[in-house]
């Protein structure tokens, strides 16, 4: 390889990783606007174009710190419904959507698991009934309310050999023990702009219900890749990526707009209407 070559290489590099320290930084010196609610606090920014992966971006993220006497839950129900509205039948102070499900079946597809009853398994693929689903590489397993993100193995079934009461299957695992994961550069699911809802934990073990609008041109959304660095950006040790695009919803109790913390965009408008009707939910009580 001649020197030029070596030249070029060595200077996208360094712009590449001076652009994600620029991101950084203004995504974590970002003038967000902070509600503290009940020892929790939610912290709400509309970035644009100049401040944030050069595109606009509403995001919200509620942060749970580990002293909190706060506690996650699941969801779960046969016919879908909002989020909101599951939030509310379980007295929630606040619910983001949960794992992936089938639009026309209602029924989860991903592993559900909720006060030790099944409800939910890993759908196969049509050509390897052996193995997962990319979606379906990261798990949230909940004890005593409180969350840890831990890798599953391969096989598609192996969630029931895991102890524990309260499990949801999600995916791809975004960071793992303080690290990015690679991403796959071949689905559209990865690298198209969409709207996100992830979970994530700091090494204290503070919880962060982080959602991402998109879209619209208001709020384009983010890849997978964007969204591993803003989460990485934002302190997370661990993050899972859970279902997204129309069905991403953050509630909060008592706020306006029914408690709707962020734009649905089932509707294709940056307003509070367009909520879809889910599967699952996290809620927090």
């Amino acid at each position: 390889m001649n020197k030029l070559a070596i030249f070029t290489i060595l200077l996208v590099s360094f712009a590449t990783l001076n652009s994600q320290n620029v991101d950084s930084l203004r995504i974590v010196n970002a003038r967000w606007q902070i509600d503290s609610l009940d020892g929790m606090t939610l912290k709400r920014m509309h970035f644009n174009r100049n401040n944030c992966l050069n595109s606009n971006q509403f995001v919200a993220v509620l942060e749970i710190p580990p002293m909190s006497p706060r506690r996650l839950a699941f969801t779960y129900e046969k016919q879908r419904t909002p989020t909101t509205v599951q939030a509310r039948k379980h007295n929630a102070f606040a619910a983001i959507n949960g794992s992936f499900f089938d639009m026309q079946e209602h029924n989860p597809i991903c592993y559900l698991r909720i006060d030790g009853k099944e409800l939910g398994i890993n759908t196969p693929q049509l050509s390897d009934s052996i193995h997962r689903k990319y979606y379906q590489y990261g798990s949230l397993k909940l004890t005593d309310g409180r969350p840890t993100i831990f890798v599953p193995d391969s096989g598609r079934m192996a969630e029931r050999n895991i102890d524990g009461t309260d499990i949801m299957t999600a995916g791809p695992l975004l960071i793992h023990k303080g690290k990015l994961l690679p991403m796959r550069d071949d689905k559209t699911f990865v690298t198209y702009r969409h709207n996100r809802t992830a979970i994530g934990i700091r090494a204290d073990g503070t919880v962060l219900l982080v959602v991402v609008d998109g879209r619209t041109s208001q709020s384009e959304g983010m890849s997978l890749q964007d969204l591993s660095r803003l989460l990485y950006y934002l302190g997370c040790n661990d993050a899972l990526n859970m279902d997204g695009g129309g069905s991403t919803t953050m509630y909060v109790k008592n706020l306006p707009n029914g408690g709707l913390v962020n734009h649905p965009s089932d509707n294709g408008k940056y307003d509070y209407a367009g909520e879809r009707t889910v599967s699952n939910c996290i809620i927090v009580k």
